[in-house]
């Protein structure tokens, strides 16, 4: 029933495109996969983060209009999404003035969206959630964004109610665009979840040179039982029009000591929405933990 009702209220929105500027979009992203996790073998269907969605915006005035995204996770393998069939990930109402833009409640943080042009495996198993901290997709935030008016400068500042006995967090950035070159600077301060008194800063950096983009970033983390850092860099390589090779390598003590993390991998390029991938992760740590994947998929968006 709550799918249905969620397709109907789709296509309601869909059918009033006249009044309003609204935009379906989706992505599958599906692999099947060996996994070798601590000595256990098995192969898998994976999901990685598919996902649908609505997003778009109403004009109050020539320089004010209201923005909006409702943002849904799906399971292509199963169709279960912990337990459901759609769980939330970025939704929210803002306002966008010639000021800037508010907007408020669920979605990635600064620190996050900061690192999301260099993490070439993103969602899958060489996502650089497995070394850094801070890869948080909070709820009860508020946040302004500045204006296009400033050029290659991009800033974003986020308030995070934790709407308990907890301390509210803070996340910021600041980012740097202009040609090959990108650069950006992100904190936060007390954003996860259930805990108080960590701190996390960020450094990333980015240069395309022809057809190779090369981009890394370090990150330190400040807690009450002690710090760590983390690094990674990769490498992209545009080879032809169709085909694309990267790979990647981090490590980091923030959430294990000695934690590496290796990927490697290329697509396929059919057009502008579809591809087909292959990639190779391995990530151990210190205490002995090593696993390795190996998959083949495909990702088609719209």
């Amino acid at each position: 029933m709550r799918i249905q009702l969620w397709l109907a209220a789709a296509a309601v929105l869909v059918s009033a495109q006249v009044a309003a500027d609204v935009t379906v979009y989706g992505k599958a992203n599906v692999s099947l996969q060996h996994a070798d996790e601590a000595g256990n073998r098995e192969i898998e269907l994976q999901s990685n983060s598919s996902r649908i969605g609505l997003m778009g915006q109403e004009s109050l005035s020539d320089s004010v209009s209201l923005l909006y995204r409702f943002e849904y996770e799906t399971s292509v393998d199963d169709g279960d999404k912990d337990g459901q069939t759609l769980t939330q990930r970025n939704i929210y109402l803002g306002v966008q003035t010639l000021a800037g833009t508010l907007m408020g409640g669920v979605f990635d943080t600064p620190l996050k969206t900061a690192a999301s042009g260099v993490d070439l495996f993103n969602d899958l198993e060489g996502d650089i959630r497995n070394i850094f901290a801070g890869e948080n997709r909070s709820k009860n935030i508020v946040q302004y964004v500045t204006p296009k008016s400033l050029g290659p400068v991009t800033a974003k500042v986020a308030y995070i109610t934790k709407e308990t006995d907890g301390i509210d967090g803070v996340s910021a950035s600041a980012a740097y665009q202009l040609d090959a070159l990108y650069l950006a600077v992100a904190m936060d301060q007390d954003v996860e979840e259930n805990v108080d008194n960590t701190d996390t800063y960020r450094l990333v950096a980015a240069y395309t040179l022809g057809a190779v983009q090369l981009g890394g970033a370090y990150e330190n983390y400040q807690r009450d039982l002690g710090d760590g850092n983390g690094y990674f860099a990769s490498v992209k390589w545009k080879v032809t029009d169709q085909w694309v090779f990267k790979t990647q390598y981090g490590e980091s003590d923030i959430k294990i000591d000695g934690r590496q993390s290796f990927s490697i991998g290329g697509d396929y390029i059919f057009s502008k929405t579809a591809k087909a991938f292959t990639y190779y992760t391995r990530n151990q740590d210190d205490a002995g933990r090593d696993d390795d994947y190996l998959g083949v998929g495909l990702e088609m968006k719209f």
